[in-house]
């Protein structure tokens, strides 16, 4: 017998427009000491399914319909409140997305995960506190008995997820729920996380629901896959047979959407628009100590050119971005655009030059004001360089929408009606609405479901050629650049390590930190 088995389960909310049906009726089971991926886009179901057989919907709006969850032969679907949360975190534990807003920023590391042991298990705290730097250590967090008592914020995002993988074994439970654990991670430290739940899931024989949007992630790790759409499974076996044998369309398309392949340099490269040399940008720490962010960079981008910047976390890449738009100050160096020094622009000159440079935010929900309409964040840049008056501004926001591809219907509407990827393409949209020469695209498409990342960046290519756009695309993921840029520079620790063609780097990479780059890919014998 299966340690889960999940039989015709159905999930809905009720809303003001009726009900909506999440979850249509799937069946799957979950082995001992197997991982079961469920992959599907944002709205497809897999995290409702998982969290109503734990009571985690909330009740209204969410109700089951129909269904049976049998864990380990016992329904969950038909358990009181106070049954299953005999159950959670004991014998079945989950992984969250984002570990920031599931860990308390008021208690330390310590405390958060002693309480689940106290809670179920009984143990006293000196117990608790030696089994909770057990499993710290366990999970590869460094020095655990000094981290112990640091809290959250001062934590990475690989090491708090590290800290949330810890809090869900601690209790030794039988069944663990990973709900789209890497997605906001590097990619170096989203192999290091993967590596680490298959790992721990050998040695300790559980089951695994690895719930993700990205078949690429799962390639190296699942047993079996499940893949929703709608609300339905509409497709389901072993990796194998995914992988190599998929049937059903909306499977293919995931596959397809797996960045691959490399792009040749463009025809319409010119000369070079931006010359960038001996760049400098150093903060100042509230210690007092100088961060080195971005230390002795030159580079050019060449006319029409998609030039990749690629780097984990920390690395710089965002800093050399805002540095080239003089978002931050810069501490030496010189920034060149068209021949113009641009570190020497102050007030309307510098206003001036802006309109020729624009940027991709990396979170446009944040970079978005959420009290303006569609219309008027796109009409704001024309009207402010005078690009447009108000008679004329209608018709240029309406075919801003359409080279986006937004529907004219949605001008009036604000930030939150939108999905994630066509908030991306309102900023996009915006930065294209002054007709740039230049554009800095900050990790555009990091967030996003990888169906919906190969849209954007299909767009941006299609843009990019409509608009004779310059381009510096910003980048933790290999795969994505190379997806779209003509040349990539690697950055680490704020210095140009190496550059080369998308094909020069994946095919003979000089560093062994591109390597690792490179080896840290999800699925990179897909590709």
């Amino acid at each position: 017998m299966a340690l889960l088995e999940v039989r015709d389960l159905g999930v809905s909310f009720v809303t003001r427009n009726g009900v909506n049906k999440a979850v249509d009726g799937i069946s799957f089971d979950v082995q001992s000491g197997k991982i079961t991926a469920i992959i599907g886009e944002s709205g497809s179901g897999k995290s409702v399914a998982c969290y109503s057989m734990l009571g985690l919907i909330p009740s209204p709006p969410g109700r089951i319909d129909s269904g049976s969850a049998l864990f380990d032969g016992e329904d969950l679907l038909q358990m009181s409140e106070s049954q299953l949360r005999r159950i959670r975190g004991r014998d079945v534990a989950m992984i969250f997305q984002d570990p920031m807003t599931c860990l308390n920023p008021y208690l330390c590391i310590g405390d958060q995960l002693a309480e689940p042991l106290i809670l179920h298990c009984g143990a006293g705290k000196a117990e608790a506190r030696r089994r909770a730097i057990e499993i710290l250590d366990e999970v590869g967090i460094r020095d655990p008995g000094t981290t112990i008592d640091s809290y959250p914020h001062e934590f990475s995002g690989g090491m708090r997820q590290r800290v949330m993988i810890a809090m869900a074994l601690i209790n030794e439970p039988r069944l663990l729920i990973a709900d789209e654990p890497t997605t906001a991670l590097d990619v170096t430290i989203q192999a290091q996380i993967l590596k680490l739940i298959a790992d721990l899931q050998k040695k300790r024989d559980i089951g695994v629901i690895f719930i993700s949007h990205d078949l690429a992630v799962v390639a190296d790790i699942a047993d079996e896959i499940a893949v929703m759409q709608n609300g339905r499974i509409v497709e389901h076996g072993d990796r194998e047979a995914i992988f190599r044998g998929a049937e059903h369309p909306y499977t293919q398309t995931l596959l397809a959407a797996i960045p691959s392949g490399s792009k040749t340099l463009s025809e319409a490269v010119g000369d070079d628009l931006i010359r960038v040399r001996n760049l400098r940008t150093w903060f100042r720490t509230p210690s007092g100590d100088t961060m080195k962010a971005v230390d002795d960079v030159s580079f050019d981008i060449r006319r029409g050119e998609v030039l990749g910047l690629v780097g984990e976390s920390g690395s710089g890449k965002s800093t050399i971005g805002r540095s080239l738009l003089r978002l931050v100050p810069i501490s030496a160096g010189s920034v060149s655009f068209d021949g113009t020094d641009i570190t020497v622009l102050e007030g309307k000159a510098l206003k001036s030059m802006r309109r020729r440079m624009q940027m991709i935010f990396q979170d446009p929900f944040a970079s978005l004001n959420p009290r303006m309409t569609v219309f008027d964040t796109l009409a704001e840049p024309l009207l402010l360089h005078k690009l447009e008056d108000r008679r004329s501004v209608s018709d240029a926001v309406l075919r801003l929408m359409d080279d986006v591809g937004l529907a004219r219907s949605a001008v009036r509407k604000y930030p939150h009606e939108f999905s994630g990827g066509q908030r991306q393409r309102i900023a996009i949209g915006r930065a294209l609405a002054t007709r740039p020469e230049f554009v800095v695209a900050d990790e555009p498409v990091s967030a996003l479901d990888v169906t919906i990342q190969a849209q954007i960046l299909d767009l941006m290519v299609e843009l990019g050629r409509e608009y004779g756009l310059t381009m510096l695309f910003v980048s933790h993921d290999l795969a994505v650049v190379r997806h779209i840029a003509d040349r990539i520079i690697v950055l680490f620790q704020g210095r140009v390590i190496e550059e080369g063609s998308g094909e020069q780097l994946f095919n003979a990479p000089r560093e062994n930190y591109t390597r690792e780059l490179l080896g840290a890919i999800p699925g990179s014998s897909l590709l």
